[in-house]
């Protein structure tokens, strides 16, 4: 689903020339649960950005689904992140004058879809991730892994191929980020394919595959054995 060839990213700043990413190649098939780890600075954040059609590679190709997309323009990048990726960031980015059955829809807006459809796939989604009860509720009503399944629900309601999760327990206590990878997990298992950005080895653990970066080069790659966090984990998912 996901191929990278030799991409590289550079950053200008005047005469200096800073290189983010160096002859980046991975692929990641539909269905597989893969982490991305690296210390801060190794660029994966901007490996993630790439891959969720936020910004381009200097060079290299990025095929998506046989598509190459690296030198799409700016329009059809946007149409792909809104029918093919689900993203969920650490921050959330809940509108906090919404609740949560408007933040969980907005997406679905923009991708034209009609109010009643959208509706009714916003609440088929917080159901899934357990918040029937709470759609009505705004950010400042939810505690902070609420909040997270709101976005993780806004994530999965137009049916992605693919979630992308940017340290998505790098908010939350032990206990909200054991619920949230377990809630990873029970995607997974129902057929999503999932890229998670992290730090954590405990957090990359669930995924059935690491791939390591430093300094802007994958360095390693290997199967993993997905299980739950132990008691442990302290905020964020990081062992204390």
């Amino acid at each position: 689903m996901v191929v990278l060839q030799d991409i590289c990213k550079d950053y200008y700043q005047g005469k200096m020339t800073t290189k983010v990413l160096k002859n980046v190649s991975l692929e990641i098939q539909e269905g597989e649960y893969v982490a991305i780890m690296g210390p801060s600075g190794s660029g994966k954040t901007t490996l993630m950005n790439i891959i969720g059609c936020l910004d381009s590679p200097t060079s290299g190709h990025y095929f998506l689904d046989g598509e190459d997309v690296a030198s799409l323009s700016e329009n059809k990048m946007a149409v792909i992140r809104n029918k093919k990726i689900g993203f969920i960031f650490q921050s959330f980015y809940l509108l906090a004058k919404n609740n949560a059955i408007d933040n969980v829809a907005l997406p679905l807006l923009y991708g034209g879809m009609k109010k009643s459809k959208r509706r009714a796939l916003a609440k088929e989604a917080l159901e899934k991730v357990g918040l029937s009860d709470r759609m009505n509720y705004k950010p400042s009503q939810l505690s902070g892994g609420q909040c997270q399944r709101v976005a993780i629900a806004r994530a999965i309601a137009g049916n992605p191929r693919i979630l992308l999760a940017d340290e998505p327990t790098g908010s939350l206590d032990s206990a909200s980020g054991r619920a949230i990878m377990e809630l990873f997990r029970q995607l997974h298992e129902e057929g999503a394919t999932i890229i998670m950005i992290t730090h954590s080895p405990n957090v990359a653990s669930w995924a059935d595959r690491t791939i390591q970066l430093f300094d802007g080069e994958v360095t390693s790659e290997h199967d993993g054995e997905a299980d739950n966090l132990s008691d442990t984990l302290g905020e964020g998912g990081e062992q204390r």
